[in-house]
């Protein structure tokens, strides 16, 4: 069992950064492959980054690809999404997930955590 608590949302101008932390509670934390996805209103939830349990392995969605960057610290049981140039586009609520499947492309979360608001102006 793993449980995810996102935080370092916030409303930021376009252009602007934001860095996005998730904290995972659970010793096997290392075991799992983490990603980001973001659901924006009337939309429907969309992948936005995957990172593999070691941190060797990355993949984006292509509309992120060049301004964000995932990363981890096993060691902190954290899992990071830096946010560049951000675009009004990018509003969304964003949910950090762990999970067992990732393989280059293919990422399945099995657990989710409560997502965390980010406000992108023009």
């Amino acid at each position: 069992q793993v449980q995810l608590v996102e935080s370092g949302g916030g409303l930021v101008q376009a252009g602007g950064s934001l860095r996005l932390s998730c904290a995972a509670s659970g010793r096997t934390f290392s075991s799992y492959a983490m990603g980001w996805f973001r659901q924006a209103p009337g939309k429907e939830r969309e992948f936005v980054a995957a990172i593999s349990w070691s941190g060797g392995s990355t993949y984006y969605a292509d509309s992120v690809k060049g301004r964000f960057t995932i990363s981890r610290d096993n060691a902190k049981n954290t899992v990071y999404l830096q946010m560049n140039s951000l675009k009004p586009e990018d509003t969304a609520v964003y949910y950090c997930a762990a999970g067992i499947n990732y393989s280059g492309s293919r990422f399945i979360p099995d657990y989710w955590g409560e997502g965390t608001q980010v406000t992108v102006s023009s």
